[in-house]
């Protein structure tokens, strides 16, 4: 059976998430020897958005696709144009027509086995915008002109809805696997249809933290109900994601294993 590898990483989170990339994926990718790697990255800027320097690193580093989120334009004059240059660099597909970006691709490897790779976010408690399984199926349909294999990152709050997009794409795509809570979910699975999924890959960065925060601004924030100025968190770092096996004919998935690494913490430039 001839399979391909993906490596999905829970959201990079500040300089923390990012140093944990640069210093330990070469390390992981020479154990588990992916094919592909998707990292969603839309809170790498401080917490809040990312811009097209920090993008293009992570590239560097040797993320494959970055996908994003609800924070895809808080830098939007930082990251617009690169959005529109680089074609795996995505923002959720379900964004209204005629903003930038692209909100799926294709990634060919080496051996010439393309990879379908597709960004939605949901609805719920989350921007009202247009429908992810309306959008989701055009793209699906349009990606399986050229694979089999598709892969989706499902940015949504409510773990409902990601189990919903689950269960409905579940025979249509690979796998969906769920980011933006920051909190890994333990329910990875195989569904009935072949696709591999997870309701939350977790985050990649500070976890002595809430959600990445400094846990005392979110604490006040909470309790005196004002605005504080929110800052990220530098400790307790981890990888969190998943490892996901397909099969490459049938684009099937075979397995899925969460990634749940702990890291020094330390600085890089």
């Amino acid at each position: 059976m001839n399979s391909v590898v993906a490596l999905v990483l829970g959201d990079i989170f500040g300089k923390s998430g990012r140093r944990a990339i640069h210093n330990y994926l070469p390390t992981i990718k020479e154990k588990l020897k992916p094919d592909i790697i998707i990292a969603n990255a839309e809170n790498i800027a401080g917490g809040f958005g990312i811009t097209e320097n920090l993008a293009t690193k992570l590239l560097r580093y040797g993320i494959d696709v970055i996908t994003l989120g609800n924070h895809t334009w808080n830098k939007r004059e930082e990251l617009r144009d690169a959005l529109d240059k680089y074609e795996n660099i995505l923002r959720p597909a379900n964004y209204p027509p005629n903003n930038p970006g692209h909100g799926s691709t294709i990634f060919t490897l080496e051996s010439g086995v393309k990879i379908g790779v597709i960004n939605l976010m949901g609805r719920v408690f989350m921007p009202s915008i247009d429908c992810p399984f309306r959008i989701g199926s055009n793209h699906v349909e349009r990606l399986k002109e050229e694979t089999e294999i598709i892969l989706i990152d499902f940015h949504a709050e409510a773990t409902s809805e990601k189990v919903a997009a689950g269960y409905f794409f579940d025979g249509k795509a690979s796998a969906v696997f769920g980011t933006h809570t920051h909190v890994q979910t333990v329910d990875n699975k195989i569904l009935k249809g072949g696709a591999a999924y997870i309701t939350d890959l977790g985050m990649t960065g500070p976890h002595d933290s809430v959600i990445g925060i400094k846990p005392h601004l979110a604490i006040e924030h909470l309790i005196m109900g004002v605005q504080v100025r929110f800052e990220p968190s530098d400790q307790g770092t981890r990888i969190q994601g998943a490892i996901i096996k397909i099969d490459s004919e049938t684009g099937k998935a075979i397995s899925i294993d969460r990634i749940d690494m702990p890291v020094m913490d330390y600085d890089i430039e």
